[in-house]
């Protein structure tokens, strides 16, 4: 009785590998009993050899390789997902054969002489097994029909003709290279057009060079190369180039050089068969109409360093002209104008400034005000610009023992955000405290970020947390506001940060109990300072706590350098966050964020030392506090 498996295989014969239906009956009951002799004996099959992607010339043999040891079954091999035979019989294909000792499971399929149609996608399948190897492309290489040059193998044109050649090479996979070439050396400046034939596989390719008539010989010969991968060596024609005989012009200047507004001479010497019958003079394409015959003279000027004077000679087969330039000297004049320029911080400033002069003149960029050579070139690129780089720059040029010019440009650069926010601000125990942070900045800041410990916050709310932004006509105010304010957030260092797309600001903000400050007791409890200055005064050291004061008030100053300052008991942390430096702005060397605890024994009053500088605990706080040494 047929299982469901076993017909879904058969439907799967029938319509996948074209077996007839009774070819189709005896693979499955031989893939059955197969099935069910393996399973008795446990074995498993698999590959050994697996087919490979290869690459193979058109007409060369190729074997895809097959091994599946330990397997008596039938094996099919697919290409393009359809199958080729049943087994080792592959009568339908006779350049298909499947070679390899068979008891040793060896089922290759050996390709006898390649051709386009075997460029497909083949695997190898063991039916019974019902395992199938790693799909292999094979890709078969045709090399181009022999090339072909449209009018030759002999091209006549007239003096002073443009030669246009065309080349074509066709049925190549892949398509074929063209190149042109002539006395060995390769001519550029052709160009290709490709077209896909029918087959979806091999193309044509067709080539056009031009070769203007200066540069043409007669008798010389053009050669049309054609190569691919199924041909690295190549095919080539060639065509032999027969132009008639124009006359043959020479042109001569004198004298050279020479100055500016001083005369020159042209001489036009012809050869040609027949004779001469006319000289025709231009500049710049302009007929000089006062000239006449071989000889041409004037005064010259900056513009005959540019725009060559022609000479074009005609007899009865045509006409040659030949154009000369004269080596003027004259002082620098401007050919590209430079442009000021506003750009980022940390972009590039490129200026061009071109000058033209004769003889080769010298090019020097320098800022306003210094005397450094920036460049000695057209172009002046500042890279990473500062703001410090913004001012104006000149370029100048000098044409040596002729003259000089010089031109002036400015560069703007802009800047980052520019915060300016008080450093200390006040709020109210278990009330709602507001933290400010005011940003300057153009354009407008892109982002606003405030973080506090291990928290950041851009907008919204988070906990006891909201900040909220507003734009003035002065720049923009961000708001971090905290309600319900416990002790804990009087200790706590807040960071503001603005970037936009020159760069960033950051500004470090403490947060003070408003009111005045409060000192704890032996037990934890709040003890107000009125309570604490009353005993001292009545235990007689009042002059000593003054001292103490003026102290704490020189130390105090010497730490607004730090960006923030914890005291627990009598652990004091000291946390020192640096902004990164902005141009124009103060700079500081500090790379990292770094926090100091460092234990410190106030002094009682019987030992305070109106010398309080010296007290070891206080001096050291100091030192740390300040980069300029102490109170």
């Amino acid at each position: 009785m047929l299982t469901t498996h076993g017909l879904d295989l058969l439907l799967l014969c029938l319509s996948e590998l074209g077996l007839p239906g009774r070819g189709c009956c005896l693979v499955l009951g031989f893939m059955y009993k197969e099935k069910y002799r393996r399973m008795t004996e446990g074995q498993a099959s698999s590959f050994t050899q697996q087919p490979q992607d290869q690459v193979v010339i058109a007409g060369q043999p190729v074997t895809l390789l097959c091994a599946i040891p330990e397997y008596n079954g039938i094996v099919l091999w697919i290409k393009d997902g359809l199958a080729l035979g049943v087994g080792r019989d592959l009568s339908s294909y006779p350049r298909y054969l499947v070679v390899g000792d068979h008891l040793s499971g060896e089922h290759h399929l050996k390709i006898l002489r390649a051709d386009l149609q075997d460029d497909a996608v083949y695997e190898c399948q063991a039916i019974q097994a019902a395992i199938r190897s790693r799909p292999a492309r094979l890709t078969v290489l045709v090399p181009p029909d022999d090339p072909v040059i449209m009018g030759g193998p002999i091209i006549s044109l007239r003096a002073g003709d443009p030669l246009n050649l065309t080349c074509h090479a066709d049925n190549a996979k892949p398509a074929a290279s063209i190149i042109w070439m002539r006395n060995g050396e390769v001519i550029n400046g052709a160009t290709y057009s490709k077209t896909l034939l029918r087959d979806g596989k091999r193309e044509s390719i067709m080539s056009t060079l031009f070769i203007a008539p200066s540069d043409i010989e007669n008798g010389e010969s053009i050669v049309c190369r054609a190569t691919n991968k199924a041909i690295p060596s190549g095919k080539e024609t060639s065509v032999t180039i027969d132009i008639q005989h124009p006359p043959l012009v020479n042109l001569s200047v004198e004298p050279q050089p020479v100055l500016e507004d001083n005369t020159v001479k042209f001489h036009c010497s012809a050869k040609a068969n027949p004779a001469v019958t006319q000289y025709r003079w231009a500049k710049k394409g302009q007929v000089i109409k006062e000239a006449s015959g071989d000889f041409y003279e004037t005064i010259v000027d900056h513009t005959f360093f540019f725009e060559p004077v022609s000479c074009e000679v005609t007899n009865a087969l045509g006409s040659t002209n030949i154009s000369r330039t004269v080596d003027v000297y004259f002082g620098p004049r401007m050919a590209t104008e430079p442009q000021s320029l506003l750009v980022d911080l940390g972009s590039d400033a490129v200026f061009n400034c071109a000058w033209t002069g004769n003889p080769s003149l010298t090019i020097v960029w320098m800022k306003r005000g210094s005397g450094v050579v920036l460049s000695n070139e057209n172009k002046l690129t500042l890279k990473s610009v500062r703001q410090e780089d913004a001012g104006k720059y000149v370029c100048r040029a000098v044409v040596p023992r002729v003259g000089a010019g010089e031109r002036e440009v400015t560069l703007t650069v802009n800047g980052p955000p520019i915060i300016s926010s008080t450093q200390t601000q006040h709020a109210l125990h278990g009330q709602k405290g507001q933290i400010k942070c005011f940003i300057r900045s153009t354009p407008p800041p892109d982002r606003i970020a405030w973080s506090w410990k291990e928290n950041v916050l851009e907008s919204g709310t988070s906990g006891r947390y909201t900040v909220e932004t507003v734009s003035t006509d002065e720049g923009v105010i961000s708001t971090l506001t905290i309600s319900n304010i416990v002790r804990a957030d009087f200790q706590t260092i807040y960071n503001c940060t603005a970037w936009n797309s020159f760069g960033s600001d950051t500004e470090i903000i403490r947060l003070k109990e408003q009111g005045g400050h409060r000192w704890r007791g032996a037990a934890g409890e709040s003890v107000p300072m009125a309570v604490i200055i009353g005993v001292a005064v009545g235990a007689g050291v009042a002059f000593l706590v003054l001292m103490a004061t003026i102290v704490a008030f020189c130390c105090a100053r010497s730490q607004r350098n730090l960006k923030g300052v914890v005291s627990a008991k009598n652990d004091i942390r000291v946390e020192i966050v640096h902004k990164e430096p902005a141009s124009g702005r103060e700079t500081e060397e500090h790379p990292t964020i770094k926090q100091l605890m460092v234990r410190v024994s106030f002094p009682s009053p019987q030992t305070a030392n109106p010398a309080v500088c010296g007290q070891p605990s206080v001096a050291w706080i100091c030192r740390w506090g300040s980069g300029r040494g102490g109170c």
